[in-house]
């Protein structure tokens, strides 16, 4: 277990998560494909060079999903109880084919479960910036995490 428990987890920590991506084509397309979402701004060159981005931009919510991914290591492998929600989700600038990505996230709130002894819960922002350090995507993440074992 890697994650950090309610208890270790402090208001306002920002944790900076190691693992980056370069998202590549293959990405882009298969997530496309396993979610059935045809849309040719994600999948058509030529169609993508007659739009305002000029090509490919990648799936929003291939970006998204990487990014809490990305994260789960550093805060909520095994400890998580369950997600409660997603907030706040912000996608300020594109993703293109080729974009290396890096994510951190910081301790928005936590506060003690009412009905479960045993849990807290966390408010997570995490985000990810390209290579550039352009942020290009945000969410708050509304968490139920183990406590530490009296």
């Amino acid at each position: 277990m890697t994650g950090k428990t309610y208890d270790a987890l402090l208001e306002g920590e920002t944790i900076t998560h190691a693992l980056r991506r370069t998202v590549t084509e293959t990405d882009n397309l298969t997530f496309c494909v396993f979610t059935h979402n045809p849309q040719p701004l994600h999948l058509d060159a030529e169609y993508a060079v007659g739009t305002e981005f000029g090509r490919i931009v990648v799936n929003g919510l291939y970006t998204f999903s990487l990014m809490v991914g990305a994260s789960v290591g550093d805060t909520t492998l095994g400890t998580l109880v369950a997600n409660l929600g997603y907030d706040a989700v912000a996608m300020p600038a594109p993703v293109f084919l080729g974009d290396t990505l890096r994510f951190e996230t910081q301790v928005i709130e936590r506060r003690e479960s009412r009905s479960r002894p045993d849990a807290g819960i966390v408010v997570f922002e995490h985000r990810a910036f390209n290579q550039g350090d352009q942020l290009v995507c945000r969410c708050r993440r509304t968490a139920l995490m183990r406590r530490e074992a009296a």
